[in-house]
């Protein structure tokens, strides 16, 4: 992460410097030239000289500036910088050895480029020290090397102090301009951070928003069923008492047509009314302290198939069950882990088109606990996803098809049970999901 933000910084950093080192070097050629009104009225005897002087290094310096437009210009920016910051340093210095050395007052100049550095260009404090260190010797040896030598050595040493004073002075701006522009960066790299999480904290919002939205329609069908449960219980056992009650009669005997018409009759309200047993035991059941308590796990299984028969049509369902199947838990929730394994394996099959779709439904002993596996011969799961089916939100079927929580709950409640929902697959092949529940205690 650090040396991400790190990359992130320095890459920021250069378009900065090649930006106003740009601007910077406009800016000097243009003061390069105007100082020919400085040498008219200061040196005039040196004007032409002076004059030729100054074109060189504004060309030069416009060389640089071109060449920073190229790529790789754009790479050594830095090196590109400092070398058309030295050249007028250079050209002040080769004035002042050339007119009146320590008397002459193009030393001020010498500062000015300091200050300018140092308040206005992004360059490092080790740059800034040299730049400073630089113009200081070249001062120096303007002024030893004169040809009338050094007349003032007071003069020297004050001037050369006062220009040791810039270079400090403009060492300490680009110190802090430095950290200035540091902290800036920070700030607003966190502001981009803030902003990716409030996006991404908008977007959960959004889709948990929808989640409670469908809850609330799922509670309020939930009030009605309940209702209807009952109320339908009711006349289905009065029908099939009335069927029972048709099989005894005499006549219901001889006449096979009308045997076979009431048991047909008989076998379907039975089914109805293992559905509304099965619709009471899912939804007038809710969680609490309560909610451990022994139960057949073999009455969840069937349970959980017959209220997702409607997905499983078409498709081979083998059932591996042991003697006795007595476990620990919340029997309602496990029927609904349950149903969210089995549609998700029929859900499966369907996208894969199988000639003959089969889903394998295991009970095992394990220790003191029972295993349950659910396994399809669907297009398995690819593993690239196989490490985020658990995941909120988390889905491959197409938008509208569902919010992709069933996995993620369905793994909360069997971890409330003391177990782990796995995942295993093969791609293209099968899927097989299993978990584990706690046998009562004996």
């Amino acid at each position: 992460m650090i040396a991400r933000d790190t990359a992130s910084y320095e890459r920021q950093l250069s378009a900065f410097r090649l930006a106003y080192s740009k601007a910077g070097s406009i800016t000097s050629i243009g003061l390069v030239l105007a100082g020919v009104g400085l040498d008219y009225f200061s040196y005039p005897e040196w004007l032409t000289e002076f004059f030729l002087l100054r074109l060189l290094v504004a060309c030069l310096t416009l060389g640089i500036l071109l060449l920073l437009y190229t790529r790789v210009g754009a790479q050594q920016v830095r090196v590109l910088t400092m070398t058309w910051l030295v050249l007028p340093q250079v050209m002040i210095a080769w004035m002042i050895w050339l007119t009146s050395g320590v008397d002459s007052i193009y030393f001020v100049g010498l500062h000015l480029a300091m200050y300018a550095v140092g308040i206005i260009l992004p360059i490092t404090l080790f740059e800034g020290i040299g730049f400073g260190v630089l113009t200081l010797v070249l001062y120096l040896m303007a002024c030893t090397l004169h040809p009338d030598g050094v007349a003032e050595p007071g003069k020297l040493y004050t001037n050369s102090l006062f220009i040791l004073f810039s270079a400090i002075a403009s060492a300490v701006c680009t110190w802090f301009n430095e950290r200035a522009r540091l902290r800036l960066f920070q700030l607003q790299h966190e502001v981009a951070m803030n902003n990716d999480k409030l996006q991404e904290t908008n977007r959960t919002l959004a889709e948990v928003k929808g989640q409670l939205i469908q809850r609330e329609k799922m509670a309020a069908i939930g009030t009605l069923s309940a209702g209807l449960l009952h109320e339908l219980n009711n006349p289905v056992n009065y029908a099939l008492m009335a069927v029972n009650m048709g099989l005894s009669v005499p006549s219901a005997k001889t006449d096979p047509m009308l045997k076979e018409s009431l048991d047909d009759a008989r076998e379907g309200l039975t089914r109805v009314q293992n559905i509304v047993s099965d619709l009471k035991t899912f939804a007038y059941q809710k969680p609490g302290d309560d909610s451990q308590r022994p139960f057949l796990l073999e009455h969840a299984v069937r349970s959980a198939i017959r209220l997702a028969g409607y997905e499983l049509k078409g498709i081979e369902l083998a059932l591996d069950l042991p003697q006795d199947t007595h476990v620990m838990g919340d029997e309602p929730a496990i029927i609904g882990v349950l149903i969210n394994l089995l549609s998700n394996a029929a859900h499966a099959m369907q996208s894969v088109q199988r000639a003959q779709p089969r889903i394998d439904v295991r009970v095992a002993p394990e220790g003191e606990r029972l295993r349950i596996s659910v396994r399809d011969n669907g297009h398995g799961i690819d593993p690239a996803n196989i490490g985020r089916v658990f995941e909120p939100f988390f889905t491959t079927r197409d938008v509208g098809a569902g919010l992709g929580l069933g996995l993620s709950v369905s793994y909360g409640i069997v971890q409330r049970h003391g177990g782990i929902l796995s995942v295993d697959s093969v791609f293209g092949e099968w899927t097989e999901f299993s978990f584990d529940l706690p046998r009562p205690p004996q």
